[in-house]
């Protein structure tokens, strides 16, 4: 050799197990990753030359230097830019109170919406509503449907599906949905019932306002000779929706929430930044918050946004009076399919403001209570990690030979929008109503996702190979679930 070093003879393959290369890798990519942080983070001058860079060993980092960046030199900008959010993609988060103007109206954003859910706590609104709620038509229905999941499960000698007060929530919604509240696009008109034709928005009276309405929408009648103007408040307040029993997905998703806190379930109100709302209710029999939309009759269908109506998700916070939660991560499976940029305010402050809110929610709250919250909290963050890691062994999945790749198979995706005309829903940008039909990747013969996650387990590699694809494709952490099963929509 020229440089007088001896090189041994080029290792053969049986000389490497999985764990081994897996090690490398994770090493090669933090340095890889530490070179561009410290490359982007320290300021250089236009006339200083760089300085020398040797590596002891070709797998470790050097350690990053103690002393402080030299002065610029005249002309030289005074501070770098700040490394890019793609560079620091996939780094730990930590918390932080808002310092611009954007972030301080999101979080007052944020801590405005949690507020509707502690609407649901009033008594009177409660008792209400259950005057209007046939509970013996619900109670007959979930005893009925309860029976046949457990006599289900007894014959597989499993543990039935949902729970008992699962059943009354799934009863509540088809009632809710058939037969107690209207969707309403283009009220009718009062006078002649003849369709309408919108005229844009106008103020709110006094009387509408105390009723809880900000913004009226005015129509008027299709028919000339009637002629008549149509006002259609968009009213938030509960007690109101009692009576006119119609609205659009906001009434709805308001009016459900009340009626499910009513039954006495555990409650979520889930607010959408691409302006939609739903339902999380807490389901004691699976100890996870399920997904609800009680405007399209769906129930655990999470993905039906995403995958089914094709929308681009940036935010979703669920508000309870326990407090606020980002559950993104359950309805944005893919990111970079699905998901929208996340710029109403950096990551630290959304952290921050998600934390300000529960400690605002839960003083006062027993030790016992407390400690109970805590625990869910920790239960739910490894739900929601556990589907960023079902994404990331799909993209493992997409990688493997195509020689350990059987035939695709069939993926049911959640149905389309119902509810609404299609001229309303191409306003709103959710004219994509049909299935994803775009290409899923190769699947595993012995099981698509689930087969993915059983061949890294079978290499006995899982969680450092995990780790080390993440860093490699610069993705956050995200459950190992299997498509969300697609209900029939109730009419």
């Amino acid at each position: 050799m020229a440089d007088g070093r001896h090189r041994s003879a080029q290792p053969t393959a049986k000389d490497y197990d999985a764990t081994t290369l897996t090690h490398e890798f994770e090493q090669l990519m933090r340095t890889k990753r530490f070179n561009r942080l410290q490359e982007q983070s320290q300021p250089r001058s236009r006339t200083q030359s760089p300085a020398p860079f040797t590596m002891s060993s070709p797998s470790i980092p050097p350690p990053p230097s103690r002393a402080p960046p030299p002065p610029p030199s005249a002309g030289a900008p005074a501070a770098s830019p700040k490394p890019s959010n793609s560079a620091l993609r996939g780094l730990p988060v930590f918390p932080s109170p808002p310092q611009d103007p954007a972030s301080l109206k999101f979080f007052n954003l944020l801590k405005g919406l949690s507020v509707t859910p502690t609407k649901y706590e009033n008594p009177g609104l409660l008792d209400e509503a259950l005057c209007v709620i046939p509970l013996d038509r619900l109670y007959s229905e979930a005893e009925e449907e309860s029976q046949i999941m457990q006599a289900q499960a007894a014959s597989v000698g499993g543990k039935p599906e949902w729970g008992y007060q699962d059943c009354v929530i799934r009863a509540l919604l088809r009632w809710f949905k058939g037969s107690f509240f209207q969707f309403v696009n283009n009220p009718p008109c009062s006078k002649c019932h003849m369709p309408t034709i919108a005229q844009g928005m106008t103020p709110p009276t006094p009387d509408e306002t105390a009723r809880g309405a900000s913004r009226v929408e005015l129509y008027r009648c299709s028919d000339n000779s009637c002629g008549a103007h149509e006002r259609f408040p968009r009213y938030s307040d509960v007690w109101q929706l009692l009576q006119s029993r119609r609205g659009r997905v906001g009434e709805w998703a308001n009016c459900f929430s009340m009626f499910c806190r009513a039954v006495g379930a555990r409650v979520r109100w889930v607010w959408n930044s691409e302006d939609y709302v739903w339902t999380e209710v807490y389901s004691e029999h699976q100890r996870r918050w399920v997904h609800v939309d009680a405007c399209e009759g769906a129930w655990d269908q999470p993905r039906l946004y995403t995958e089914g109506w094709q929308r681009k998700i940036s935010y979703c916070v669920a508000f309870s009076i326990d407090g606020a939660t980002d559950v993104t991560r359950r309805y944005v499976r893919s990111f970079s399919r699905h998901g929208s940029p996340r710029t109403r305010a950096p990551e630290e402050v959304v952290l921050w403001s998600i934390h300000e809110i529960r400690r605002k929610r839960r003083e006062g709250l027993k030790a016992t209570d407390l400690r109970r919250l805590q625990k869910e909290d920790e239960r739910e963050e490894k739900e929601l990690r556990c589907y960023m890691a079902s994404a990331l062994a799909a993209e493992i999945n997409n990688m493997l030979p195509r020689h350990l790749v059987g035939r695709p198979e069939d993926q049911k995706h959640p149905g389309a929008r119902q509810g609404a005309s299609t001229e309303w829903l191409a306003a709103r940008g959710h004219g994509n109503t049909g299935p994803d039909r775009s290409p899923e990747g190769r699947l595993l013969s012995y099981g698509g996702l689930a087969g993915a996650s059983t061949f890294i387990q079978s290499l006995g590699v899982a969680d450092s190979l995990t780790k080390a694809t993440a860093v490699a494709l610069g993705d956050q952490p995200a459950p190992l679930e299997s498509p969300a099963p697609h209900h029939a929509m109730h009419t």
